[in-house]
């Protein structure tokens, strides 16, 4: 259907986004990059549902290409990840590691040859979330004339093992101008005072 809508009324840079996108193959990839379509892929899914999906529901070929971030790059395909907040936990970094590893629950690796590098998984919740939304002149860099929000972290992510990456802990954020200190509590107080 797009295809016929950017025929009948053409716009150079529309940058629709399919969301999620689990099951596309490579042809399909090819295909939304010659329609200048963008991808959301839902990173944090191997992790979370990948066992199931792998035994019960698609079947080990479809389950180890689910997700395709290797092939949405390879493909040219403009990309994000996401971890589909409230579906499971919010946070950028274990969203990374969910790419860059594809570990299921059970610690199998879930289609190695679709796994990302850190440096394009955090290029992918950065700027290429930014420019899926049409923001990337606003956000997703530190640049003169974007907004200066950012996380500064306690590690580098490119400077540890893969494994590690969703354990590097934010130790603040600038938001607005503003510079917030992230709280360690060690604390299980309910409702939490910090």
């Amino acid at each position: 259907m797009l295809g016929p809508a950017l025929k009948a009324h053409p716009h150079r840079d529309h940058r629709f986004t399919l969301q999620h996108c689990q099951l596309a193959d490579r042809a399909q990839f090819r295909r939304m990059r010659t329609l200048g379509v963008c991808v959301n892929l839902f990173a944090n899914h191997h992790l979370y549902w990948g066992d199931a999906h792998y035994a019960l529901t698609v079947g080990p070929d479809r389950a180890l290409r689910m997700n395709a971030c290797r092939t949405a790059l390879d493909q040219r395909v403009p990309m994000a990840i996401h971890c589909g907040a409230p579906v499971t936990p919010l946070g950028p970094l274990f969203t990374a590691w969910c790419a860059v590893n594809r570990r299921t629950a059970s610690g199998r690796v879930q289609g190695a040859a679709e796994k990302i590098t850190v440096a394009e998984a955090l290029y992918a919740i950065t700027l290429g979330a930014a420019y899926t939304l049409q923001l990337d002149h606003e956000v997703g860099s530190i640049e003169v004339g974007n907004h200066a929000d950012f996380a500064v972290l306690d590690a580098d992510p490119t400077g540890v093992e893969d494994a590690d990456l969703r354990d590097i802990n934010v130790w603040g954020t600038v938001q607005g101008g503003g510079f917030f200190q992230s709280v360690r509590c060690d604390k299980s107080c309910n409702p939490c005072p910090c």
